[in-house]
C-alpha cells in the first residue's frame, strides 16, 4: 500500500459523499482476501473526505531492548481483518457515522532518530491539515513525541492518558535524549500536554531508582498502577481518569506492553503482571464521552508474537478508539 500524505483524490459522486464508505463486505469477500488496509477500509485517496485517518509509522530505531516494531503497522493491519462494522458495547458503527480511511505509512529514516522525528511530525501535520483526527499505529513509542507536536499544533494542549507498563519519562538512554523511554519527558519540556490533567495507566515492574517516581510526578502525571486493577473496579478507575482529564481534549497513547505478556507477547519490553486485553478494552470503553482528538497504538513487535495474540489485541484497541471517536460525532 503506497503512502498517501496529502488529501484530495478524485472527485466522488454526490451519493458517495452522503454516507461514509466502509470496509469490504465480509459476507461477499472472505476476511483473508481483499485490501491490506486496516480493517479492509478504503485508502485515503479513494474517499473525498476523512474524519479519521489510520496512519502507520514503521519506525523502531528508538528501542532499548527487542527490535521489530517497524513491522508493527503491517501486522496490526493483518490482525484487523476480523473486525466487524457494529460495536455492540458502545452501540455505534465506527465506520458508519464517520469516514475512516487508511492513509498508508509515514516513511522515515531508520538510522537517524532526529531526522525521523522531524519527518513524522511533518507527515502527521500534513495529514491533520486534510483530515479530522489521526489514529497512528507504530512503531516504537519514540513516535509519540512528534505526534503530540502535530496534535498540539491543531488542537492546543491536550490531556494525555498513557497506557503502558513503563513511565517513558526518563531523561536519556546512553546519553540519547530521544528514545522510546523518553518521549513524555520531552513532551512535558515542550508543553505539549496539560500538566496535572494527565495520567499513566498500567505501570508496573522494577525501576532504576525511587526518584523515577518523584521525577515523573513533577512532570504532572498521576499513576494508575497495574496492581490497582486487582483492587479497584474498572468503572472506578475510569472515573478517576475522567476526573483527572476534566474537560480538556484528550490524546490517548497505548503501548501494548501495558497488557500482560500472556495477552501481548509480541512487544519489545514485556513486563509480568500486566492488564488483560479485556481490562484494557473495557477501560477504554469506559472513557466514552471524553473529547478524544488523537491516539496511537505502539510497540507491536510481531516477531515475538504467537498466534497473532498481540496484533489482534492491538487491532481491537484501535477499533475501540475509533468507536469512542464515532460516539463523539454520532
Amino acid at each position: 500500500m503506497r503512502p498517501n500524505l496529502v488529501g484530495g483524490g478524485e472527485q466522488m459522486p454526490e451519493d458517495a459523499r452522503a454516507a461514509p464508505r466502509g470496509p469490504v463486505d465480509a459476507t461477499v469477500v472472505p476476511r483473508f482476501a481483499g485490501p491490506a488496509t486496516f480493517a479492509r477500509l478504503p485508502r485515503r485517496d479513494e474517499v473525498e473526505r476523512c474524519e479519521v485517518a489510520i496512519v502507520g509509522v514503521p519506525f523502531d530505531a528508538g528501542v532499548t531492548y527487542r527490535p521489530g516494531a517497524r513491522f508493527g503497522p503491517g501486522a496490526i493491519r493483518a490482525g484487523s481483518k476480523l473486525l466487524r462494522p457494529y460495536h455492540p458495547g458502545l452501540d455505534v458503527e465506527p465506520f458508519g457515522v464517520q469516514q475512516v480511511a487508511d492513509a498508508g505509512d509515514i516513511a522515515c529514516n531508520p538510522f537517524d532518530i532526529g531526522e525521523a522525528i522531524s519527518t513524522i511530525e511533518r507527515g502527521a501535520t500534513e495529514l491533520l491539515g486534510d483530515v479530522g483526527k489521526l489514529v497512528t499505529i507504530g512503531g516504537d513509542h519514540t513516535i509519540a513525541l512528534p505526534l503530540l507536536r502535530a496534535t498540539r499544533a491543531k488542537f492546543g494542549e491536550v490531556a494525555l492518558v498513557h497506557f503502558d507498563a513503563h513511565l517513558d519519562t526518563w531523561d536519556t538512554y546512553f546519553g540519547a535524549p530521544y528514545t522510546h523511554g523518553t518521549p513524555f519527558r520531552r513532551a512535558a519540556e515542550e508543553g505539549l500536554f496539560v500538566s496535572d490533567h494527565s495520567a499513566h495507566v498500567g505501570i508496573r515492574g522494577p525501576l532504576y531508582a525511587r526518584t523515577d517516581l518523584s521525577s515523573d510526578e513533577e512532570l504532572g502525571f498521576t499513576i494508575v498502577s497495574s496492581a490497582d486493577y486487582a483492587r479497584t473496579p474498572i468503572d472506578d478507575i475510569a472515573a478517576r481518569l475522567r476526573a483527572r482529564v476534566g474537560d480538556a481534549p484528550v490524546y490517548i497513547s497505548v503501548d501494548v506492553d501495558v497488557m500482560d505478556p500472556a495477552h501481548a507477547p509480541g512487544t519489545g519490553t514485556p513486563e509480568a503482571g500486566g492488564l488483560t486485553s479485556r481490562e484494557l478494552l473495557l477501560t477504554l470503553r469506559a472513557l466514552d464521552g471524553l473529547q478524544i482528538v488523537g491516539a496511537d497504538v505502539v510497540e507491536v513487535s510481531p516477531a515475538y508474537d504467537h498466534a497473532e495474540l498481540t496484533t489482534i489485541a492491538a487491532s481491537h484497541v484501535v477499533y475501540e478508539l475509533l468507536a469512542l471517536m464515532a460516539r463523539m460525532d454520532g
